[in-house]
């Protein structure tokens, strides 16, 4: 095989892989919307469903993180294509430790059962399950179409979700003061309360990655050239003044 049908061979295994991940990735997006009404409802066999559900993500998620390093190995990419390869290794922890948090949000169903919630707990807790859900939704776009624009807005679309977190917890702590929630309950909800801004927080991951496949940005690099900058003034700082 000639340079350019390995060549055209790698691009198009480059281009199964983000398919892969876009449907990696509509798992977990699917999977939100589909955990919150099962909290909501307190559908038990519902959430059996999505707590069995993980198994194949789980599979799916170790298959396709072993192709990319097949690539690594076999390709030995370099500059963007490397990019590429070592983002979607990355994305694929994101996405599977999102899977995991949406199963979390089902147990959590079955921990609260019988737990009376009230209608504003309710509003916030499908205000979080919306917020996450585009967040992660916004994630994969930007993956999609390699947008770092996007990618770089979603750490600011994250503080709405902080917000609702933020009014969710403060509303738990008022219910078990008031006596409305008992400790277990109030202890469980806050979990899962916990479990949605996480997600949020892959979401904001994934962006990052996305930021680095694009232009070679990581967010390391701001803090390495803080703490350069710092050494910098702190020798110019040390040097003795000339009388």
């Amino acid at each position: 095989m000639n340079t350019d049908n390995v060549r055209k061979s790698f691009q198009q295994t480059l281009e199964e892989i983000r398919q892969e991940m876009v449907q990696l990735a509509a798992m977990v997006t699917e999977g939100i919307p589909r955990a919150t009404e099962v909290l909501l409802d307190m559908d038990l066999a519902g959430a059996q469903e999505i707590i069995e559900g993980d198994d194949p993500l789980d599979d799916r998620a170790l298959e396709l993180e072993e192709r990319c390093y097949q690539q690594l190995a076999l390709q030995q990419p370099m500059a963007g294509d490397l990019r590429h390869i070592v983002t979607a290794i990355r994305m694929v922890s994101e996405i599977e430790r999102s899977g995991d948090l949406v199963v979390n949000i089902a147990k959590g169903a079955r921990r609260i059962l019988g737990t009376e919630l009230s209608a504003r707990l309710r509003g916030l807790i499908s205000q979080m399950g919306e917020e996450a859900t585009l967040l992660f939704r916004l994630a994969i776009d930007a993956y999609m179409d390699e947008d770092a624009s996007l990618a770089a807005a979603l750490d600011d679309l994250d503080d709405r979700l902080d917000a609702i977190h933020r009014d969710y917890v403060q509303e738990i702590f008022l219910a078990h003061h008031d006596g409305e929630l008992k400790v277990e309950g109030a202890v469980q909800l806050a979990l899962i309360g916990r479990y949605y801004e996480r997600i949020g927080d892959h979401a904001v991951n994934i962006g990052e990655r996305v930021r680095y496949m694009v232009t070679g940005w990581l967010p390391e690099h701001t803090g390495t050239a803080r703490a350069q900058a710092a050494s910098v003034q702190t020798e110019s700082d040390q040097e003795p003044v000339e009388e």
